[in-house]
């Protein structure tokens, strides 16, 4: 019998897809790492009876960390950082992830990719595919690993993605290392020598590290912006004339000057008005409008929704969308577009 190695983002995503593609008809044992649990079912793959094996990660596999010898501050120029050899590491030595990848990968015919469908979840997969290479014969053959692509935990999404599988994509994944690798060499270069710098500029500065990150930073840019302009905004008084024609329904007229900052010309017009108890049309103009669809949430503007409708913060808005992802509730939270999957039931 062909046996198949699944392999989610994390153990709770790993329980769900499980059940779904087994009908609720699976067994579950803990792996050797004590973080990761093993599903294990028979069911029918490219018209043979195979026997599937759903575990998961924790994330990213390996880190780029700088290789020895650059890990000393004071040893090393900052400006060494942007050229000096990099390697990758376990994320989580503890979790022994490669080691326990290549155990349940041993005797496996086939490997099926369940990471998150986006750009860091393609580079997963070939974090996945590298650690189970000594255990997988060709495991980076189009007939030996596939991926599954899927924007929600439903029954007709993971069974279709089932049924349309495709192969990972390496530039993607390519990106997620270049991009790990700027954030690497920038935010410790740019770390280690503003650290320094006020440090020794300013004797007594409370802060062992002022880290720089390149998002962070310019972030922290704009929030400092926007504070400075509050604090030194001065409200100004205006005045506005305000007429209302009608009792059934009320009609509220709006003032084509809109407001004045002057109290004696706002009173020359309301002397103007106020002894007139009726009102002439001039001209009527009709247009048409069209109500958009809904559109879709992206990540930021989810973000967005979460905090100025719910005063729910990011992080805790993410954790809990993260959550009603897993249970089958949403589709994936941490997406850059706006537009609906071509398989998505909007009746």
């Amino acid at each position: 019998m062909k046996v198949a190695l699944m392999v989610a983002e994390k153990p709770s995503l790993a329980a769900s897809l499980a059940t779904i593609l087994s009908n609720g008809k699976c067994s579950v044992r803990k792996g050797s790492n004590s973080a990761c649990s093993v599903h294990e079912w028979v069911g029918q793959f490219r018209g043979e009876t195979t026997r599937f094996k759903m575990t998961s990660v924790c994330g990213h596999i390996m880190g780029l960390e700088f290789v020895g010898k650059y890990n000393s501050w004071d040893r090393v120029d900052p400006a060494d950082l942007f050229a000096c050899p990099t390697e990758k590491k376990e994320s989580t030595p503890n979790l022994r992830m490669p080691y326990f990848l290549a155990q349940e990968a041993r005797g496996c015919d086939y490997l099926i990719l369940w990471l998150d469908c986006d750009k860091e979840g393609e580079n997963i997969c070939y974090e996945v595919m590298a650690a189970v290479s000594d255990s997988i014969h060709n495991v980076h053959s189009n007939r030996v690993t596939y991926r599954a692509k899927f924007s929600a935990i439903t029954d007709k999404d993971i069974k279709y993605a089932m049924d349309n599988l495709i192969h990972p994509n390496e530039n993607e994944a390519k990106s997620v290392d270049a991009r790990q690798e700027l954030d690497l060499r920038i935010g410790c270069a740019f770390t280690r020598f503003q650290t320094k710098f006020f440090q020794g500029k300013y004797a007594d500065l409370d802060a062992s590290l002022i880290s720089y990150g390149p998002c962070q930073t310019p972030t922290l840019g704009f929030c400092v912006q926007r504070h400075d302009e509050i604090q030194t905004f001065k409200p100004e008084t205006f005045w506005y004339v305000q007429v209302s024609v009608g009792e059934t329904p009320e009609v509220k007229l709006e003032w084509h000057r809109v407001r004045v900052f002057e109290k004696e010309i706002a009173c020359i017009y309301l002397n103007k008005v106020k002894d007139h108890k009726e009102a002439t049309v001039e001209a009527v103009s009709t247009k048409e409008q069209v109500k958009g669809r809904p559109q879709a949430l992206n990540t930021v503007e989810l973000m967005r929704a979460a905090s100025a409708g719910l005063g729910i913060g990011p992080h805790t808005a993410m954790q809990i969308a993260e959550k009603l992802y897993t249970r089958g509730y949403i589709s994936y939270p941490r997406t850059e577009t706006t537009q609906y999957p071509t398989n998505f039931d909007l009746k």
